[in-house]
């Protein structure tokens, strides 16, 4: 599910009055924050398409795929897109978007996913792995069902920006939860991410049985230059996200990982 961009307004390690990433409350108000803002829009989906390359013909899985906006742009460049998210409320606005033939499951990614080994030749996974507190089962499955030569195209909050934004500083070489609220229409909801240090993510991408062959810090589209000037300066020259392209051995079968 790709992130607002909203910047943290606070940073909590007590429980939270109510749940937190609980994209159904707020699923109409995040997908239309996302869909042309500077983050999103001009950075993290750019981003994503460009390391995805030529699509055309591929069987790609978008994991995390909340309202359909990347799954839209890998369509429209001739892609083969199945949809999976954790919110209902998402999936609904996705297949409005999508088409109601559209391919879209309710699946968790902390679950088995309901396709057979070697299913696609890409996932991606756009700000989505930093949700979950063990990357191993969902990278497991994922790398399950991609094909020998298939590609897991992934990108994360930066972890020195996780790091940076708590006080006091965490354990960086620790495995943190951290928690700050999205605000939309003036009403705030808490969001929980997971903190891991650089070497537990490349870590956890070759234990599930992948080779690391990109990991991006990419520059914003210039076409935001003028649209957001100061926030097309700051990502310009400040760590926001972290980008990672890693592969199965083309050797590989699609049920030893």
């Amino acid at each position: 599910m790709e992130r607002a961009s909203n910047v943290p307004e606070s940073v909590a390690g007590t429980a939270d009055p109510v749940p937190a990433n609980d994209y159904d409350r707020f699923a109409e108000a995040y997908s239309a924050e996302s869909e042309n803002n500077l983050v999103n829009a001009y950075y993290a989906r750019p981003a994503m398409l460009a390391l995805a390359g030529d699509v055309a013909g591929r069987r790609i899985l978008d994991a995390g795929c909340g309202s359909g906006p990347l799954s839209a742009a890998l369509r429209e460049r001739g892609a083969v897109v199945t949809g999976i998210d954790a919110s209902a409320g998402m999936l609904a606005l996705a297949r409005r978007r999508l088409g109601d033939d559209a391919a879209l499951h309710l699946v968790d990614l902390s679950d088995r996913l309901p396709f057979a080994d070697g299913a696609f030749d890409d996932v991606v996974a756009s700000l989505v792995l930093h949700y979950l507190q063990d990357w191993g089962p969902t990278l497991a499955e994922l790398r399950r069902v991609l094909r020998p030569g298939g590609r897991l195209i992934a990108s994360v909050d930066h972890p020195f920006v996780a790091y940076a934004i708590q006080d006091p500083r965490p354990d960086y070489f620790a495995t943190t939860s951290y928690t700050f609220d999205w605000t939309f229409n003036g009403q705030s909801f808490p969001m929980r991410f997971w903190r891991k240090p650089l070497h537990a993510m490349t870590d956890a991408f070759t234990t599930a049985g992948f080779r690391i062959s990109v990991i991006s810090e990419p520059q914003p589209d210039p076409a935001a230059r003028e649209l957001f000037p100061d926030g097309f300066h700051d990502l310009s020259t400040k760590t926001c996200f972290l980008f990672f392209v890693v592969e199965v051995p083309p050797s590989a079968t699609g049920s030893d990982g």
